[in-house]
């Protein structure tokens, strides 16, 4: 019955989702030549204010738990399980306060209105997968931007959506470049569960009647630890969470 549910309520979904993007586009255009950075960022924000709400088209429910007491002012490394390209519009609204910049594949940087608009103008690190080179170069960008502009980034270190909710290993790479160049930036583990039954049978139909939920975990104690040991303990504070 949820499946069948799924096909009529997905019709909605979609066209609340897509029509977002549609307009949203000359919008972001709008406001980075006319206001900038930050005007382009508001208009970001807004836009992903709208993504979300469009799950509800689903009657799928958003727990987004926040985590008042990260300081503001200084890099941070959102550190988090991926389960759907879902996870990502409430992680860019709900945590807007803190400048949050992806690492992305840059095969996501041309062809989808608004997102790759953002990608290539609001400061992601846009990564060729076959190229090492650019993907590094790209990375120590978003690094510096972290470092001279208190810039956040947020990241998926498993590489890949997990389609069954279980966590698959996490990969050092992007993080360790990013503390590199940030050796004090705070790490924090985003913990994202429920959202990969949305998409179980793949785009269409999506799953309705759902209870999502982020939960922005404390700052990892990384001190006289080495990145394996950090990025070790951002896994199992996010397992604890996500497959219990």
């Amino acid at each position: 019955m949820k499946k069948f549910l799924g096909y009529i309520l997905s019709i909605l979904f979609w066209f609340c989702f897509g029509l977002s993007l549609v307009i949203f586009h000359p919008i972001q255009w709008l406001c980075l030549k006319l206001g900038g950075y930050r005007a382009h960022k508001k208009s970001v924000d807004i836009l992903n204010a709208c993504l979300v709400a469009s799950y509800y088209t689903l009657f799928n429910r958003v727990t987004f738990i926040d985590n008042k007491s990260i300081p503001l002012g200084q890099p941070i490394i959102f550190v988090a399980n991926h389960q759907s390209t879902f996870d990502i519009p409430p992680l860019i609204y709900f945590l807007r306060r803190f400048h949050g910049k992806f690492i992305s594949k840059i095969e996501l940087a041309s062809g989808i209105p608004s997102i790759s608009f953002n990608l290539k103008h609001g400061g992601a690190a846009n990564i060729d997968r076959n190229d090492p080179k650019q993907s590094i170069a790209e990375i120590l960008k978003l690094a510096n931007n972290m470092k001279t502009k208190n810039w956040s980034a947020f990241i998926f270190p498993e590489g890949t959506r997990s389609k069954t909710g279980k966590m698959k290993a996490f990969h050092i790479g992007g993080i360790a470049t990013l503390l590199k160049k940030n050796p004090n930036a705070l790490v924090v583990p985003i913990a994202i569960k429920g959202s990969y039954e949305m998409v179980q049978y793949g785009m269409y139909p999506l799953t309705p009647f759902l209870h999502m939920t982020w939960e922005v975990l404390d700052p990892l104690d990384t001190s006289n630890k080495n990145i394996e040991e950090i990025v070790k303990l951002a896994e199992e504070k996010i397992k604890q969470k996500v497959e219990n």
